[in-house]
């Protein structure tokens, strides 16, 4: 490709390009500044847990091999969204540091420097001034907290970095034509979309800045950019429809006019400007809008917009940067302005993560704005532009510090969302799991409480109650609230299956069967309602019934231990003892700990007259689980066998300290065959 001709420079240039050792002489200082106030304005987030989807989004047991990632990348569904790169990023850390959250809140820190550095880098090579003190005031505003504090939004951060990586290299390529920067581009901007489709928008945000630049855009530049938009368009209607079809993203919360879509977009926007000026008073769940095309109040959001857009627009021969940095955050806003139907938005229409970018703009726009006005100060230009820009830095890290502290974990979290939104019915309902999940079930009950008086028609609400009424032994609610939850929505899979699970507590097996199915019909490849179901056949002796089940869960999960557990507990009902042995075996190599696994082959061992490997996995089982009392007694069957009567006394024994009656024969037998009664075990 030729290299292009330099444009002519006309008035609305930017800013010429200062030295490069102009660049190079504080830079290395001021990133150093960057990184320590960051990771400092963040100390409070790193100790932070998990946090309401985090663990939908964190690498699941059955995804965490290499099949796993595998799956990330060709099943849909398996993972909260279709994001693989950002999954595939997830499965890399559980590799590192497991379930550890330090390293997951310290990477998403970095990757938020990161795209901190990449701004800095793009608005100086766009030539803006301040382009250092703007990426600090971004890498420290407290708006952005949501994003870098919690786990789930790393595909935020990372897509980000990708995001800023292919703007860099487009710009590069445009300015010399070659093509290894146009592929680099691309590849970055591919990389993005499987970390976060949001950045789709991007083309377009590009073709305003060649706008501002004064470059023309009907020429080889616009057919450049083509590619660009084809996939960032085909990336955003995927997601869309993925939102819809496995998120949840559709029905009667989800149904608006196209004129009320524009009331949600003009207010939204007008929202995001505030809060980027104003950082108070931020909420992790904002309160949601009544919106009604019936209310003459709700047009003033758009139209004051529009009206804005109109006189920047007449401003524009003056310069056209306001306009174009208002219309970068609007577009760079537009996947969530409510036009397209996002899963949160059934909590509420705005959320401080939405405008993780968006931001960008409007901070470079008021950092240059500060460095023009400081040009007229009587001092130095650029100490004033920059002291000015400190102390703004110094009063964001605070406010960035103090926000960072309500992501320590969820109570903390959602009782600072209720102080901001005491009508949050979500809040309510997810604090309640927090305090039930440490015991305090009298507190958890109110929240529940709470959350079903402010949304009588909230179906989980009365889910969780059930849980916790499960949790304390009060079946009965337990099973009335999750009727409830059935009658709300009768495809409730979990309500079914919990309720199964409080029926065979109260030994009701056949009830039990009859909402194992009925959960398997709504969530066909809800491998745990097979195994559950088929332990309930077992329970009734419907041993084939039970095998087809255990064997449809692996087929559904092929790394599921438990299932080749249960399976093997049927083998052994059924003198199946090879078969046993190999699913024990099986069990035992997908969790190594699993000491019940050791037990059941212990038992098939020793069905087999294998003692010593009998009582080599009995061995093995008791070490794992000091407490497995059913270990202890089949250990003492064994001893017996191998005629070391005194040790198998003594299991007798262990068995009667943890609470369980020997069986009866066993005693007699060893009594008989060791010629004494039973020692004294007290």
């Amino acid at each position: 490709m030729a290299k292009r001709r330099p444009e002519k420079k006309t008035a609305l240039s930017p800013m010429p390009v200062p030295p490069a050792r102009r660049w190079w002489s504080s830079a290395t200082l001021h990133a150093l500044i960057m990184v320590i106030a960051c990771f400092l304005a963040y100390q409070p987030a790193w100790r932070g847990g998990i946090l309401w989807d985090d663990d939908k989004h964190l690498t699941p047991a059955h995804l965490q091999s290499a099949d796993g990632l595998r799956r990330i990348w060709s099943e849909l569904g398996v993972t909260m969204q279709y994001y693989p790169i950002t999954h595939s990023v997830f499965w890399l850390e559980h590799k590192l540091w497991g379930d550890a959250t330090l390293g997951y809140h310290l990477v998403n820190i970095a990757l938020h420097l990161g795209v901190a550095m990449l701004f800095w880098r793009f608005l100086w090579r766009l030539r803006i001034p301040g382009a250092r003190w703007a990426a600090l005031l971004f890498a420290l505003h407290p708006i952005e907290v949501e994003t870098v504090a919690w786990i789930a939004e790393l595909k935020n951060t990372l897509s980000g970095v990708f995001a800023l990586s292919a703007a860099l290299c487009y710009l590069h390529f445009d300015e010399t034509g070659k093509r290894r920067w146009y592929a680099l581009a691309l590849i970055c901007f591919l990389l993005g979309l499987g970390s976060k489709s949001v950045i789709a928008v991007l083309p377009a945000v590009l073709l305003v800045i060649f706008w501002w630049q004064g470059k023309p855009i009907r020429s080889k530049r616009g057919l450049a950019l083509a590619p660009f938009l084809i996939i960032g368009i085909a990336a955003g209607l995927f997601t869309a429809w993925v939102e819809r079809r496995y998120i949840g993203a559709e029905g009667g919360e989800y149904s608006f006019s196209l004129i009320e879509r524009f009331l949600i977009a003009g207010r939204a926007a007008g929202f995001y400007l505030y809060k980027l000026f104003l950082p108070a008073d931020l909420v992790f769940i904002y309160p949601r809008w009544q919106i009604s095309g019936q209310v003459w109040w709700q047009y003033l959001f758009p139209a004051a917009l529009i009206a804005t857009f109109a006189a920047l627009w007449l401003l524009r021969n003056r310069s056209r940067a306001p306009i174009a940095g208002l219309t970068i955050f609007i577009i760079l806003l537009f996947p969530a302005l409510g036009f397209f139907n996002v899963y949160p938005f059934k909590y509420s229409f705005v959320a401080d993560h939405f405008q993780y970018l968006a931001g960008m703009p409007i901070i470079a726009l008021v950092t240059a704005g500060v460095w023009r006005l400081s040009a007229r100060s009587p001092i130095s230009p650029t100490s004033a532009g920059a002291g000015l820009c400190a102390i703004l830095a110094l009063v964001l890290a605070a406010l960035t510090w103090r926000q960072s502290r309500i992501y320590e974990n969820d109570e903390t979290l959602y009782s600072a969302v209720i102080a901001g939104n005491p009508d949050c019915w979500l809040a309510h309902n997810n604090r309640g799991n927090a305090r039930a999940a440490r015991g305090d079930y009298e507190l958890a009950f109110a929240d529940f409480n709470q959350a079903i008086a402010a949304k009588p028609d909230y179906a989980m609400a009365y889910y969780n109650r059930g849980n916790a009424f499960k949790s304390i032994g009060r079946l009965d609610s337990a099973i009335a609230d999750y009727s409830r939850a059935i009658d709300l929505d009768s495809s409730y899979a979990d309500a079914y299956y919990n309720r199964a699970l409080a029926k065979v507590a109260m030994q009701n097996a056949v009830a039990a069967i009859a909402d194992y199915t009925r959960a398997i019909e709504s969530s066909p490849r809800f491998a745990q309602a097979f195994i559950n179901r088929g332990c309930a056949y077992e329970i009734l002796t419907l041993h084939d019934a039970a095998l087809a089940d255990f064997a449809k869960a692996i087929e559904i999960d092929p790394n599921l231990a438990e299932a080749f557990f249960n399976r093997s507990t049927t083998h052994n009902n059924t003198s199946q003892f090879s078969q046993s042995i190999a699913d024990c075996t099986r069990a035992i190599e997908l969790r190594p700990d699993y000491a019940e696994a050791y037990h059941n082959r212990a038992m098939a061992h020793g069905a087999l007259a294998d003692y010593p490997r009998a009582l080599a996995d009995s061995n093995k089982a008791i070490e794992l689980k000091p407490d497995l009392a059913v270990a202890y007694n089949n250990r003492a069957v064994t001893f017996m066998m191998l005629q070391d009567y005194d040790k198998a006394w003594a299991d007798i024994r262990s068995m009667r300290r943890l609470g369980l009656t020997p069986a009866e024969p066993l005693v007699r037998r060893l009594a008989q065959l060791s010629g004494k009664s039973e020692p004294r075990w007290r």
